[in-house]
């Protein structure tokens, strides 16, 4: 296992990627160097003296100023180093070509629903309209496990706190991502369950909806029945006869479409897991498919390395207003824009969002941006989209599966049991967090520090998700969980 890594042959840091006492010599390169201090794991130290006010670099970009004179070997971190970012900026058009190339086919078992799309499950879901009748949902979640079986394979209810007391772009919201969810492919039936009074009561929704397979997508407003879970229940086991004639059959790799955040990072999160799902992405992408990578706010520090593999000036300009629209709203909410590594970022050794960002930024791989969408927007071209969302993990991964993600990755260095509306596979960072929370991690990318390349676990992690898309299920599904969040944005009346 190797001691510590300099990420860039630019670097002034080095990232520890085992505890390093006191006083150990190490030989960085060209550098000789004595720690002055303990290093955690994941922490970075200085290859040589960083006077105050200097530059300290990280994969090869600037992460922030020194806020005091640190010597060689000694430990950088919050107490030591400042962001070097400013707010509102203004941006060059400096596209960088990429190199990737079409690849063979690769295959996997799904299900072909009747618009076409490709689903990797076939679940029931029940959608609420309003918070109001969560628990009616949850109710008959549990009352329908009786109609699992047979190519029918679970019934899950999505409830939500909002569809009503809201005003403009959050009621908006809510109406699109309900819409949204109501026509993903993962879903062989779906009942939306209504109150009647809400302000996105079913038939305000059915606008936002559309075109809909009237087999597929069944409507219940409880206020208008007698018994809601009887009349609901029949409702539910028409959809499961519905979905149960589904089976899967083989589907080519270009129609998967995959989410990608992080969350819980740590100093190994930008080294080990988030390289790993970039490499899978370049290989998916490759073949014809789709990889969608969001969270803005974690993007601040490293948005010209995307914004410069735009493949048009339009994409490069669609992308300079998805940055600057999130500063103006931590701005309008009188919020400072750059405090975003929270408390177990910073314990994991992430000090800035600079270094936070570089490192997220890594599961985007090398391809060209091929898309950029709006909160709630569905995927529209192949390739490399990247979605307007806050970082949130809960949020994120929710707008991830709205915009037509049947699976998301989500890497992780601290861990976290957490799931969204598509099966959920965590990546760990490191090798303690896989062993400490097996019950939660689903693949163990820390390897790379290890014996393994970042190719090898690139290709290993692409297997793994053919399988997950064929039928495995990942840990949260295991455990039963099933979330969904909306953004929030405004006033609740």
């Amino acid at each position: 296992m190797q001691d510590f890594i300099r990420i860039h042959e630019d670097d002034n840091v080095a990232v520890a990627l085992r505890p390093i006492a006191k006083g150990e010599e190490l030989t960085v390169g060209q550098y000789q160097v004595t720690t002055q201090e303990e290093i955690p794991q994941g922490h970075k130290f200085a290859l040589k003296p960083i006077a105050k006010g200097s530059e300290v670099i990280k994969y090869g970009f600037r992460i922030g100023f020194a806020k005091e004179d640190v010597p060689a070997g000694g430990w950088v971190h919050v107490h030591n180093l400042k962001t070097a970012l400013g707010d509102l900026l203004t941006y060059t058009y400096e596209p960088v070509a990429s190199g990737l190339k079409e690849t063979e086919h690769a295959y996997f078992e799904g299900f072909r629903r009747t618009d076409g799309k490709a689903g990797v499950r076939n679940e029931i879901w029940i959608i609420p309209t309003v918070g109001c009748v969560n628990s009616i949902a949850k109710a008959l979640e549990k009352k329908a496990q009786k109609l699992v079986g047979g190519t029918v394979e679970d019934v899950i209810a999505f409830n939500h706190p909002y569809g009503c007391s809201q005003m403009g772009d959050d009621q908006e919201n809510t109406r699109k991502l309900l819409a949204d969810l109501i026509h993903h492919p993962n879903a062989g039936g779906v009942l939306v369950l209504g109150l009647g009074c809400e302000n996105s009561n079913i038939p305000v929704l059915k606008e936002y909806i559309g075109e809909y397979d009237e087999q597929r997508v069944k409507f219940l407003q409880c206020q208008d029945v007698e018994d809601e879970q009887a009349a609901a229940m029949e409702l539910l086991e028409e959809l499961a006869v519905y979905a149960g004639a589904f089976s899967r059959e083989k589907i080519d790799a270009s129609e998967l479409i995959i989410g990608m955040k992080c969350g819980g990072s740590d100093g190994l999160s930008g080294i080990t897991a988030n390289p790993t799902v970039g490499a899978f992405s370049d290989i998916l992408i490759s073949k014809g498919g789709t990889t969608i990578l969001t969270e803005v706010p974690e993007m601040f520090g490293a948005e010209t390395i995307l914004m410069n593999r735009c493949e048009t000036p339009e994409l490069f300009d669609k992308t300079v207003s998805l940055i600057n629209d999130f500063k103006n709203y931590f701005t309008s909410h009188n919020q400072t824009i750059y405090e975003n590594p929270s408390p177990g970022n910073k314990k994991g050794g992430i000090s800035t969002l600079e270094d936070k960002s570089l490192g997220c930024t890594q599961k985007s791989g090398s391809a060209p941006v091929k898309g950029v969408l709006a909160y709630g927007e569905p995927v529209k071209v192949k390739g490399l989209n990247l979605l307007s969302a806050p970082g949130n993990d809960l949020v994120a991964a929710t707008a991830l599966a709205v915009s037509g993600a049947q699976i998301v990755l989500f890497t992780t260095g601290r861990g976290t049991p957490f799931a969204s509306p598509v099966p959920t596979v965590k990546i760990s960072s490191n090798s303690r967090l896989a062993g400490h929370k097996d019950n939660w991690i689903d693949f163990n990318a820390g390897r790379m520090v290890e014996d393994k390349t970042k190719e090898e676990l690139a290709q290993e992690l692409f297997d793994y998700v053919l399988e997950v898309a064929s039928g495995r299920k990942v840990k949260a599904e295991e455990a039963g969980f099933h979330d969904m969040a909306i953004f929030k944005q405004g006033v609740t009346l």
